[in-house]
């Protein structure tokens, strides 16, 4: 429910402020308005990995459809760079040839979207601590605040100083942030779909603490990589000399893997001899 609000707000906000910023001449209100967009898009993007991650796995797609939110962020992430790319350049020719623009317009508009997206924020405030997703929605939505605010400050100097070039200056600044959080966007992504280990695990520490496992010798091929931008999963082979330590142990890893580092899904293979990993591939982490 707080997904389709927030979506539902922020996207006729981001029609509203468009269709002023070209009333009133502003390059700095179509560039808020394409940074409210591309967080519309996140919060779409944090909406598809919430309903995916609930799809029951199928024959054919046995980890469920969560990858798709991965494709999802990527595709977003690109899809902006090009929108900031286009704003950005009307930013410059407005700089060696400033116009008019309509001050009021820009700050009333702009205050509008403070309200709207403090509003958004608090609909994720109380689920940020819990979700990833949520969470990033939540800073998305405090950063589009302050934005906003920034080009209602903006408005006012042109207002009382006539200072026609801060406005595509505000937007180049604007353009800036978003290339900023897209640049990011798109690293992570670009990541995650290549099977890179989440940028929130240490593949070191997990690999520690499986060694650590009363009983383990040896720790081989251990994989750890996304299935969705808020699940992960873990395979690795564990040398046991004594023999198989049972299903309580499995049990128990898989709980601490899970609530220690965030995987979700594993699976331990259980070996006897140290010298099968011997006879296997260079050891590696994926």
């Amino acid at each position: 429910m707080a997904f389709a609000v927030g979506i539902g707000l922020n996207l006729t906000f981001v029609a509203v402020e468009f269709t002023y910023g070209v009333i009133a001449n502003s390059v700095a209100l179509i560039a808020d308005a394409g940074h409210n967009l591309s967080d519309v898009l996140g919060l779409v993007i944090a909406w598809i990995a919430t309903v995916l991650t609930r799809r029951a796995p199928s024959s054919r797609y046995t980890y469920g459809l969560g990858g798709s939110s991965i494709l999802a962020a990527l595709f977003n992430a690109m899809l902006l760079l090009v929108a900031v790319g286009a704003i950005a350049w009307e930013a410059v020719l407005r700089l060696f040839h400033p116009e008019p623009v309509a001050s009021g317009i820009v700050m009333i508009v702009a205050a509008v979207g403070i309200i709207v997206n403090g509003v958004t924020a608090a609909l994720f405030a109380s689920g940020r601590k819990g979700d990833l997703n949520i969470r990033g929605a939540f800073l998305h939505m405090i950063a589009d605040a302050a934005v906003s605010a920034g080009v209602v400050v903006a408005g006012l100097v042109i207002l009382y100083t006539g200072w026609l070039w801060l406005d595509p200056l505000t937007s180049l600044v604007i353009v800036a942030v978003i290339v900023w959080g897209t640049w990011s966007l798109l690293r992570d992504s670009l990541a995650m779909s290549v099977d890179a280990v989440p940028a929130s695990i240490d593949p070191q520490t997990v690999r520690s603490y499986l060694a650590s496992c009363a009983g383990v010798a040896a720790v081989h091929d251990l994989h750890i990589w996304p299935l969705s931008t808020t699940e992960n999963a873990l395979t690795a082979h564990l040398v046991f000399p004594a023999g198989h330590p049972g299903d309580e142990f499995l049990l128990t890893a898989a709980t601490e893997l899970r609530q220690r580092f965030g995987i979700g899904h594993t699976t331990l293979q259980i070996e006897i001899s140290e010298q099968t990993a011997c006879h296997l591939a260079p050891d590696h982490v994926v």
